[in-house]
């Protein structure tokens, strides 16, 4: 038997975060994907027992200033996708320099050099990872999908699915209702 599971990282995530740092009686904000403030400076011993509780879920404490930058790109562009509003959508540089404080060259230089990849091709990427999503989560259209994205056309985001995916939209929708329907209970 196979059941198939919708999740959201994202509350997995500050669940997890609130479960642990319960555990050690800190008072902390936290300020958005991927980042704590904390009320009081925590000792050398607070922070390895914070570290080791939440290592067990797969979470790091970054301790580098590039590790820390690159994480900040990536949770801003996760945060944009998901508030993602075609009326007023700004330019991935222009959201990224004004939410993190650095010019756009600085934080693209960064982000290459760490991943390998430009920050273009990841919010590619996060795109169509978030149209997967709503093509199976929501009773959406493409266009729906396309213009809840910000992509200017549909022709654009099946153009990009398609690439990235190896699939059409469509084709994606197919495969997937077939395989549910082929779970029984």
């Amino acid at each position: 038997m196979k059941l198939y599971l919708k999740y959201d990282i994202q509350i997995i995530f500050k669940k997890t975060l609130e479960e642990q740092l319960s555990k050690l009686d800190i008072d902390y904000t936290v300020n958005g994907l991927g980042e704590i403030e904390f009320k009081q400076t925590l000792s050398a011993d607070e922070v390895k027992q914070l570290s080791t509780l939440l290592s067990i879920y797969g979470i790091e404490i970054i301790n580098d200033h590039k590790s820390e930058i690159i994480q900040r790109i990536k949770d801003a562009i996760s945060e944009m996708i998901l508030e993602s509003n075609a009326e007023k959508q700004l330019k991935t540089s222009t959201y990224l320099s004004e939410k993190l404080g650095y010019s756009y060259t600085y934080l693209s230089s960064i982000f290459s050099e760490g991943t390998y990849t430009s920050i273009e091709n990841f919010v590619i990427l996060k795109r169509i990872d978030q149209a997967k999503l709503l093509l199976l989560s929501e009773d959406l259209t493409l266009t729906e999908v396309a213009y809840q994205l910000s992509y200017s056309s549909v022709a654009h985001l099946s153009t990009q699915f398609k690439k990235t995916t190896g699939l059409t939209p469509t084709a994606f929708q197919r495969i997937i209702k077939a395989r549910k329907s082929e779970v029984k209970f």
